[in-house]
């Protein structure tokens, strides 16, 4: 998800995830900004690498090798990253910081379209 979310730098230090009303808000604001769907549908995993610069309450461990975000390892996944209400405002509290999944992933694609589906959200048009 490039460019989709602001975050305040203090908060992937944080013990709970921001609220959309503190972090910044960018210049030209995505459509995920008013979605949230993707982070609320997937597990997000990753070379254990990648946390690195994340508070250990953000990640939470798969194997030797992978982690994912916390909060969407379970049968109705939500990255405890992820502050706001689903199809209206949500935030990013680690939004530079994010893994590889998270960047790769694009307003739009077929991901982001199984996920506002899945959240009874319209495609986006």
């Amino acid at each position: 998800m490039s460019q989709v979310f602001s975050s305040n730098p203090t908060s992937s230090n944080s013990a709970s995830a921001p609220t959309p009303a503190t972090l910044e808000s960018p210049q030209d604001p995505s459509p995920c900004q008013a979605c949230g769907a993707c982070c609320a549908s997937f597990r997000v995993s990753f070379y254990w690498a990648e946390a690195a610069d994340l508070a250990p309450h953000w990640v939470e461990p798969l194997t030797p090798h992978l982690s994912c975000m916390a909060g969407t390892n379970r049968k109705s996944p939500r990255c405890e990253a992820l502050a706001g209400e689903l199809g209206r405002e949500v935030a990013c509290g680690i939004y530079e910081q994010r893994p590889s999944p998270c960047r790769e992933l694009q307003a739009g694609d077929d991901k982001c379209l199984r996920a506002r589906a899945a959240h009874g959200l319209p495609p986006l048009g």
